[in-house]
């Protein structure tokens, strides 16, 4: 794979991105990616290394280094194709998924890893290219009569109705929303992840026989009896949509938000449309609970409001600069990152617990009250949180951003549909994503639990075998030139 000496001749090399002053000005993407010349050279870099680790860290069982060959050799449709074979959306992944195959990759044992998340991107971004025509839709060559309603429209639900389209089912995607895309939509900002990739996949899918009714809740406004009369099988695929709360005092102070009312307002403006009263971090003394990617998200769009300071807390300790013997190679280690959100400017701290929020007279939040917490084992080898005294503290704020994850799936639609939960408060399945009501299936987060974007297209792939099966006694998806978006030549 790649040029056998590759990884002793190139440095690994990062796309470079626009000056922070430069893009704090707009809401678009900021990478504008490597050069040809180098991007081939980084797929130089994939070693012969025998054993390719890089497919333990890909949850997609992606064929990593086929793809970075080609892309070496210049071979950039035969890179779409093999790409395509096992990833549904590789332009969302290649700009969202953290990268846990960059983590196994065999040369991060004691070098740089190969760019394999950048060589991704660029081959999608070069397939969506018109002219090239590699994302003509593949509709199926016999229809089976058959017919899938999918409930949801996020990675899982997209990446389901895909396949089974492509098996030559009907399908119907349902999205509560005024637009497809779940948190793909209104979720990721803009300038991680511009919104005409959705479009255009969209597009792809109509031209495969799917069929998109956004703005229909249903349980709601279309019933559940009528949906299983209506169709042979069912998809949930509503994702983990119940934000975790913090019940403190202060708690219902006007100016404390869950992260994604925040998001979702700044989305649809990018959309184009109007939001009355609008959250807005604009000379505002912002703090944002949670350390995570959504904290993140909310970080990046605080700054180009043009927020008055901004800070980011994490109750957990700060993570090691590298691994430690506990995280060993390749499994994916919990180090210390910075996202490019906190490269624009954040007070970043870890190990802090919000006691309370105070407000004005008019019922407006005004102060964080806050304590540094210590971490120490107990005797069951347990890590517990222990407060140090004297360290407590008051903040200004006059935004709270609440970005500490989803508990699970929101609970309406799977008590009417009156399939099984389990303990964890996900929808339960068997081997085959099938829930204890037979004909309905569910898969991605309402299934797994708040996850990655890449488990949940996996998900979606894998309940569309088992809704394949469940319909025609059997299933070829994931083993069949038909499981793919398109159909890789013989090479």
């Amino acid at each position: 794979m790649g040029k056998i000496t590759g990884f002793l001749e190139f440095r690994r090399k990062k796309a470079p991105r626009e000056p922070v002053a430069d893009r704090l000005q707009h809401w678009k993407e900021f990478e504008p990616g490597l050069s040809e010349h180098d991007i081939m050279e980084q797929g130089a870099r994939c070693m012969d290394c025998g054993i390719p680790f890089c497919h333990l860290g890909c949850p997609l069982g992606n064929i990593i280094p086929d793809w970075n060959d080609f892309v070496y050799r210049d071979r950039w449709e035969l890179a779409a194709l093999r790409l395509h074979q096992t990833n549904n959306f590789p332009e969302i992944t290649g700009r969202v998924c953290p990268a846990p195959c960059e983590e196994a990759c065999v040369l991060n044992i004691n070098k740089e890893p190969v760019t394999i998340k950048q060589i991704e991107r660029q081959i999608a971004d070069r397939a969506l290219l018109e002219e090239n025509g590699w994302y003509a839709p593949r509709p199926a060559a016999k229809r089976t009569g058959k017919t899938v309603a999918v409930i949801g429209s996020g990675p899982a639900g997209l990446a389901c109705a895909q396949q089974l389209a492509r098996a030559g089912h009907a399908v119907v995607v349902f999205e509560r929303d005024d637009r497809i895309g779940g948190l793909l939509r209104y979720g990721i900002p803009n300038f991680k992840m511009e919104k005409h990739l959705i479009d255009e996949r969209m597009r792809q899918m109509e031209g495969e026989g799917v069929k998109f009714r956004p703005g229909v809740n249903v349980g709601t406004n279309y019933g559940i009896e009528r949906l299983r009369k209506e169709f042979d099988a069912v998809v949930l695929s509503c994702g983990a949509t119940q934000a975790r709360d913090l019940p403190i005092e202060g708690r219902d102070l006007k100016g404390v938000h869950f992260a994604m009312e925040f998001l979702t307002q700044q989305n649809r403006v990018n959309e184009g449309d109007t939001v009355p009263n609008q959250l807005l971090a604009q000379g505002k003394h912002v703090i944002i609970l949670g350390g995570g990617d959504t904290g993140s998200d909310c970080l990046g769009t605080s700054n180009r409001h043009g927020a008055k300071s901004v800070h980011q807390f994490e109750l957990l300790p700060a993570p090691p600069e590298e691994r430690t013997p506990d995280m060993p190679w390749p499994y994916w280690p919990m180090i210390m990152r910075t996202s490019s959100s906190q490269e624009e400017g954040v007070e970043r701290d870890f190990s802090i617990n919000t006691k309370r929020l105070v407000g004005d007279a008019e019922g407006n939040v005004k102060e964080l009250h806050g304590i540094r917490l210590t971490w120490k084992l107990d005797n069951k080898g347990q890590r517990r949180m222990e407060e140090v005294p004297g360290s407590e503290f008051v903040l200004k704020a006059d935004l709270v951003l609440l970005a500490m994850g989803f508990v699970g799936p929101e609970k309406s639609l799977p008590e009417k549909f009156g399939v099984a939960m389990n303990d964890r408060g996900t929808v339960n399945v068997d081997a085959s994503y099938m829930t204890s009501v037979p004909g309905v299936f569910s898969c991605g987060d309402m299934r797994r639990g708040q996850s990655l974007v890449v488990w949940a297209i996996w998900e979606g792939r894998e309940a569309a075998r088992g809704v394949d099966a469940y319909l025609m006694g059997h299933s070829d998806l994931g083993t069949s030139p038909m499981a793919s978006p398109l159909v890789l030549p013989a090479i």
